[in-house]
């Protein structure tokens, strides 16, 4: 019976979805954002595969790949990102026109994991981080429906791998904030703890040298509307879920 039951239980976790709740683990000491994974809490964590198609075509593994693990304190939450791109592109100097198509890490975060639209809300956050570092998403109504810089809310390194020079890992630390931030009171972040349930994706836009981006993928599968799954700047119901754990 023992063996029955955890043959059955290795069955449900290789059927679990790509929106199934993932897990961040916890560190007791702060994250050192430098581009590397020599913290300790990065051999604890588990990865988790950025392969889920969203916008343009789906490129190869030299094109693009992309991987990521979580951690978290009381403070932050911690994303380790492992990037395969074998061009990086950054066009657009002002950091607040097309950024999204320029190479960019993407972090959908919705605090209370509560869902629904944020296009023009703080209901949840699309955190554009660009290679120069700078980080975009659009204001709230009140705050008049532009695109604003959000650097303060979180930090950010990448590195390029010596030994595979189209590798780069970028390391991320975010403060999360609840829906009644503004740009004019944006209070204080929320404190982090054990158990708590956030609404999160991660995606990456890849641009080879065009106009526009040519490849956008996530790490969560989304439902299209009227054939588009490009969904996430838009509403957090497609985000999936994690859990901090400690």
């Amino acid at each position: 019976m023992q063996k029955t039951n955890a043959a059955l239980a290795g069955l449900m976790l290789l059927a679990a979805p790509a929106w199934a709740t993932q897990q961040a683990v916890y560190s007791s000491q702060p994250v050192v954002i430098d581009g590397n994974s020599k913290d300790a809490v990065w051999a604890d964590a588990s990865w988790q595969q950025m392969d889920k198609h969203m916008v343009g075509s789906v490129p190869d593994s030299a094109d693009f790949a992309g991987r990521y693990k979580l951690a978290w304190d009381e403070e932050r939450l911690y994303l380790l990102v492992e990037i395969v791109d074998d061009v990086l592109v950054d066009s657009h100097p002002d950091p607040k026109v097309n950024y999204w198509d320029d190479d960019c890490l993407e972090i959908f975060l919705d605090e209370d994991a509560s869902g629904g639209d944020h296009l023009h809300s703080y209901n949840a956050f699309a955190y554009h981080i660009a290679l120069d570092g700078n980080v975009a998403d659009f204001s709230s109504k009140d705050d008049g429906k532009q695109v604003v810089l959000l650097n303060d809310h979180l930090e950010s390194k990448w590195t390029r791998q010596a030994d595979a020079p189209h590798k780069i890992v970028w390391e991320v630390s975010v403060k999360l904030y609840p829906d009644t931030f503004t740009m004019a009171q944006p209070g204080e972040p929320v404190t982090l703890s054990a158990d708590k349930i956030i609404g999160f994706m991660l995606a990456y836009c890849d641009n080879d040298g065009s106009e526009t981006r040519e490849h956008f993928m996530g790490s969560h599968d989304i439902e299209p509307v009227n054939g588009d799954k490009n969904r996430g700047y838009i509403d957090a119901s497609v985000f999936g879920k994690i859990k901090l754990v400690k």
